[in-house]
């Protein structure tokens, strides 16, 4: 599971920093999160392949959330796209890029589907058979959802010695692999454990960006792998993110402790600081395990 972080910091672009977007690849899919300003041009300057991004998911309607948007749309149509493009999001965001086209003369020589969201509810916004993505309803100033990513049962991995010990053809090699017992030619049935090893545990990715303090989501990002929480404000402004309905170090850590992730990335800083290694030392005085989001960086999880 690898993540890239393409923009980490809260409202206007700076020079030096972008608004947030990142990138999630996870069984061998790849799946862009949020799409502030200067999306494209990040996705470029990291190397990531244009034509691998099928599915988009925007959290709510903010600008430095989704403004990069309309562009990344219309730069897959100058690059002759022909694969179809699913953008989940709030509703609204179809008539808001519908009409950006339209007034702009532009079109899409690909389908473009969006499925736009208006359940308080934790719903799974999409499925295959690899990865399931569900949404994680936050508390913000519009209507805003993280989303959990999640892989399904992975197959067991093939004991090569013990197919081999009994004399297995290949052929039956994926009916192993998906949990079946084998019955070899004198009848005697070879139980699946004895010919596979344990797959690799499911791996989980959540984002939560942006949200007031909000335990209610614990349930839904219990025990996850890796857990992207906004941490807009240091515990000094705290009275600030309050006000903003975003979140500090201390109380995404707060959240990481409570719901028993195995890792926390934090991110979404104020550009107010100057310094964001005071976002670690503050997080890391509630749960230890904290990584810094900066735009640019990249996190591989095994």
């Amino acid at each position: 599971m690898k993540l890239t972080i393409l923009g980490c910091y809260a409202a206007t672009p700076r020079t030096i920093t972008n608004p947030t977007s990142q990138v999630l690849e996870i069984k061998n899919q790849m799946f862009l999160i949020d799409c502030g300003e200067g999306t494209q041009v990040q996705l470029r300057k990291h190397k990531i392949k244009f034509a691998r991004i099928n599915h988009i998911f925007i959290s709510h309607l903010h600008g430095d959330h989704f403004y990069g948007l309309v562009g990344l749309i219309s730069t897959f149509m100058l690059l002759n796209r022909v694969n179809d493009l699913h953008v989940y999001g709030p509703k609204g965001i179809k008539e808001i890029i519908l009409l950006q086209l339209k007034a702009s003369g532009s079109f899409t020589g690909y389908n473009l589907y969006f499925h736009e969201l208006d359940s308080k509810e934790s719903e799974v916004v999409f499925e295959d058979d690899k990865v399931f993505v569900k949404t994680i309803p936050l508390k913000h100033r519009v209507y805003t959802n993280g989303y959990l990513f999640k892989e399904k049962n992975t197959q067991r991995k093939l004991n090569i010695e013990a197919v081999e010990k009994y004399e297995i053809e290949t052929c039956y090699y994926q009916k192993i692999k998906s949990g079946g017992n084998i019955t070899l030619d004198n009848g005697e049935i070879i139980q699946n454990e004895l010919l596979t090893f344990d797959p690799e545990a499911e791996k989980s990715y959540a984002f939560c960006s942006d949200t007031l303090y909000n335990e209610t989501i614990i349930p839904i990002i219990n025990s996850v792998d890796v857990l992207y929480h906004e941490s807009t404000f240091l515990e000094s402004e705290a009275h600030l993110a309050e006000k903003t309905m975003h979140t500090t170090a201390i109380q995404a850590a707060t959240i990481a402790k409570k719901a028993n992730v195995k890792q926390l990335v934090i991110g979404h800083y104020s550009t107010r600081y100057g310094n964001i290694e005071l976002f670690k030392e503050e997080a890391q005085t509630i749960f230890e395990d904290v990584l810094l989001a900066d735009d640019g960086k990249t996190f591989e999880f095994q």
